[in-house]
């Protein structure tokens, strides 16, 4: 039995499908951008709150200073991510460090591989003991 597809046939199947993804997409829409919208304000509220009851917990008791708003902490907090998260949405950048280190270690001999490793166990203090000579030092 031979099958046969016609383009028209193809075109009309296809015109439908992407009509259909199209309409899934939007009832998903519906529900995904206020929930996403609702986790953000939660989660910020949250890391306020968080703030506040832990300055109001140990600063007053350890230096002194006063007890501060949950205004205050989530200033406090936006502050923080600026100084020190930046504006970043994707967080700090050590996974392009990683690929860095990757790249390079992928250009390395295996002899220089070692050494690299050596040098770096030896540098946070996971070499060879003083005593026992591992080999010739530099």
């Amino acid at each position: 039995m031979q099958s046969c597809i016609y383009e028209s046939d193809y075109e009309t199947f296809t015109t439908n499908l992407r009509k259909h993804e199209e309409l899934n997409m939007k009832r998903r829409m519906i529900w995904i951008a206020p929930l996403a919208i609702l986790a953000m304000v939660l989660f910020v509220t949250l890391g306020g709150y968080v703030v506040t009851h832990l300055w109001n917990w140990l600063l007053p008791g350890l230096f002194g200073w006063r007890q501060i708003t949950f205004w205050q902490g989530l200033g406090l907090l936006a502050l923080c991510r600026i100084l020190f998260g930046g504006f970043r949405l994707h967080g700090p950048g050590r996974s392009n460090f990683r690929r860095r280190m990757r790249e390079r270690c992928g250009r390395m001999t295996p002899e220089e591989r070692e050494r690299f490793r050596q040098g770096i166990r030896e540098g946070w203090g996971f070499g060879p003991p003083a005593g026992e000579g591992a080999g010739p030092s530099k």
